[in-house]
């Protein structure tokens, strides 16, 4: 069944439209695709796919055959999963998604320890703030510092993520400090622009009695949480930010928290993964790592502010 070995490479092709594509995604030529699957559908007897000068497009043969490969694949990599269960120390490479800030300032400072416990895992890390398809990236772990709206991926907690809103001390000594809510109408307000609110600041009440709601604005918007900072501490102006970034900059006095009675809303810091039966053991071994050197509900970082 020499046709086996070309279902990776159909699966591929199909879910990222086009041969060119899957090229990259499997690491080989475009010829190399385009080649497998004619062989492919050459063995089969049938057209799978209609080719044009635009895109691609499945036949209905096509269309049946690529819901039993899925199938293939899914039960191929549960064999293995389950085969590396019994071989004892993790092993394999542990392919990564984190978010850019986060991933360099709390886990790339981890991985030489972890490399250095489990010598039998590679780690290929890729930090990008933008939430990637981890099946279509080929993901093994995500980190996501949000809400989930994927029901197919497996969540664990790994720590919660407070925000708060802070100001350098020569921005608040030129303009400053809001006293109110309301009074950031009247400040520059930096924006991080992956926020699910960007202009729309909310405030709760430490007692939840009360609910503000704010549009604000302000002279600088950035995609990437590290380069709204340093903008922060440079004295642009008030914005929010996650205290697994401001904490250090809180406790030298670079950084003052603002309306500390009033709570920002927090998310939560999950370890993703796809569904499996069997949890490969460089996931399991890196998300118990990941936990115990976090820290759980009492975050490491969080100890700079309250400590």
């Amino acid at each position: 069944m020499e046709h086996m070995n070309a279902i990776p490479v159909f699966v591929a092709v199909v879910e990222e439209g086009s041969f060119a594509a899957a090229a990259r995604k499997i690491g080989v030529t475009k010829s190399a695709v385009s080649k497998r699957i004619s062989q492919l559908e050459a063995d089969l007897g049938v057209q799978l796919l209609h080719r044009s000068t635009r895109k691609l497009s499945l036949s209905e043969a096509g269309e049946q055959y690529f819901i039993h490969a899925v199938q293939s694949l899914a039960a191929a990599q549960n064999a293995e999963d389950a085969v590396a269960q019994l071989q004892g120390a993790p092993q394999g490479r542990l392919r990564i998604n984190t978010p850019m800030s986060f991933g360099r300032l709390h886990i790339a400072p981890l991985i030489p320890e972890f490399l250095a416990t489990y010598p039998g895992v590679g780690v290929d890390m890729v930090m990008d703030d933008r939430v990637v398809d981890m099946v279509q990236g080929g993901f093994d772990l995500a980190i996501r510092v949000r809400s989930l709206e994927d029901s197919a991926l497996i969540a664990r907690k790994l720590a919660p993520c407070h925000n708060v809103l802070c100001a350098a001390p020569s921005y608040l000594d030129k303009h400053g400090s809001p006293m109110h809510p309301d009074d950031l109408l009247g400040h520059n307000c930096l924006q991080y622009a992956y926020a699910s609110t960007i202009h729309n600041w909310r405030f709760e009440t430490q007692d939840s009695s009360e609910f503000i709601n704010l549009e604000v604005t302000g002279n600088y918007q950035v995609n990437n949480s590290e380069a709204l900072y340093t903008a922060l501490v440079a004295g642009v102006g008030i914005a929010r930010l996650p205290t697994f970034i401001a904490s250090a900059d809180i406790a030298a006095g670079r950084l003052v928290p603002l309306l500390s009675e009033y709570k920002l809303p927090s998310q939560t810091i999950y370890a993703v993964f796809p569904e499996r039966r069997h949890l490969p053991a460089k996931v399991r071994v890196f998300i118990d790592f990941l936990t115990e050197k976090i820290g759980g509900d009492h975050p490491y970082w969080e100890g700079a502010i309250i400590g």
